[in-house]
Order: C-alpha cells, then structure tokens, then sequence
C-alpha cells in the first residue's frame, strides 16, 4: 500500500506544481520584472558614476539562462519537481500518520499533514529570512545567505519532529489539550531562541520599493500555498481511494 500511496503522491505533487506555476506567473513574475528593471537602474548609474570618475567599470558576469527560460520552462520545471517531492513527502507522512492522530478522515489527515509541513519548511524559517526577489541582494553573499536559510529550516524541521515526540509523551501524563499546549510552547521557546542566536540579513537597498518587497513576498507566500495546499487537498481524495481499495 506504502508505494501506491507514493505513487499517488507523485501525481498529486506534479498537478500541484503546475497550479502553482500558474499562480506564480500571473502574481509573482511581473514583481520579479520590477526588482530586475530596479537592478538595471542601479548598475546603469553606477556606471555612469565609475565613466565620471574616470574609472572602468566593472563588467557584468554573463547570464547563463536568458530572463525568458527562467521566468518560463526554467519555473515550470523547478515547481514541478518540487511539487512531486512533495506530493512524496505527503505520502510517506500520510501513511505513518493515517489513523494515529485521532479520529481524522484521510481528507483531514492530509490536510492538517499539508498546513503543518508548510509552516514548517517555509512559514517559520521565512520570519527570519524572508522571501527577496532575486535581484536583491549581494550576488557575494548568496551562498552563505542560501546556507542561513536552509540551517533555519531544518531547525524547524527538528524542533517539529521533536515537538511531536515531547506531545506524545506529555499527553498520558496531562492530557490531550494540557500536552499539547506544553509541547507547543516547548517549540516556540526553542525557535525563539534560534531567531535571536542567528544573525540577520537585511541586503535590500533602501531606495527598493517597500510595496513591491511586500506584494512580492505575499505572492511567494500564496505560491506556496497553493503548492501545499492543493497538494494536500488532492492528495487527500487520492489517499482515501487507495484506503478504500485496500478494504
């Protein structure tokens, strides 16, 4: 049953990649078009100021992939890989956790699965390092802020895995609602902990347009959504059909 469910989850997963592609070409790409034509500006003046100097000004590296594969097949391909990983994880998660966490349904299992997973793999870790367009940002830093993020999700990750274990132990001794809320409390203890430890990065230019930051970083945050959510929800008939044929 595990690898039908999988199976299942693959499917799901490359769907919701496509209606998350959809979503974030209609909201998130003009944005993108903005910060890139923000960018543009700054290097034109920049090396207008390098010639009035009399300097040389600095040469840009070439691009390996025109805007067009990237904001095109480029996305496309990226969203659906992800969304099957997903759809994947989805799956393994369902069948671990499918009639162990109370009287839900497969539809509610996967759900509750799909919002959790989302706050924790990009909800959590983006209040410490939010989402940029990608032209934001010092190209020399990339690296170590790419490693910032991805420590600050698997500490996420962890603390999730760990509150779960702490609840499940917490819960004989003081009940459903008293174990979680303890457990719950244990999380946000920690992450609070790791938000103040972690160092900071703020690298967008002060002239950047603070509304199209923003309007960028809810459409990243709704592209998500729609990955994960739509994931779940889908997955969640999908994981009741190979329930039922298995009866």
């Amino acid at each position: 049953m595990a690898g039908n469910l999988v199976l299942r989850g693959f499917i799901v997963g490359i769907f919701a990649g496509l209606l998350a592609f959809a979503w974030a070409k209609v909201y998130a790409e003009p944005l993108i078009g903005v910060a890139i034509s923000f960018e543009s500006a700054q290097d034109q003046a920049k090396e207008a100021a390098a010639v009035a100097a009399g300097r040389q000004p600095e040469s840009e590296s070439p691009e390996i992939f025109s805007r067009t594969v990237q904001s095109g097949i480029g996305l496309l391909t990226g969203l659906i890989v992800i969304g099957a990983g997903i759809g994947c994880l989805l799956a393994v998660m369902f069948a671990f956790a499918n009639g162990r966490i109370g009287d839900l349904g497969p539809g509610p299992t996967a759900a509750l699965l799909g919002f959790l997973s989302l706050m924790t793999v990009y909800v959590i870790p983006s209040l410490k390092y939010p989402a940029n367009p990608p032209s934001i940002g010092e190209p020399t830093t990339i690296k170590y802020r790419t490693g910032l993020y991805f420590l600050m999700m698997a500490i996420s990750i962890a603390s999730t895995m760990g509150t779960y274990l702490l609840r499940r132990r917490l819960v004989s001794k003081y009940g459903s609602w008293n174990g979680s809320l303890i457990a719950i409390a244990a999380y946000i203890v920690v992450m609070s902990f790791f938000f103040v430890i972690l160092p900071g990065i703020n690298e967008v230019p002060a002239a950047f347009p603070a509304v199209t930051l923003w309007n960028f970083r809810l459409a990243s945050l709704s592209t998500q959504i729609v990955l994960w959510g739509s994931a779940a929800v889908m997955f969640g008939y999908a994981g009741a059909a190979v329930l039922a044929s298995n009866d």
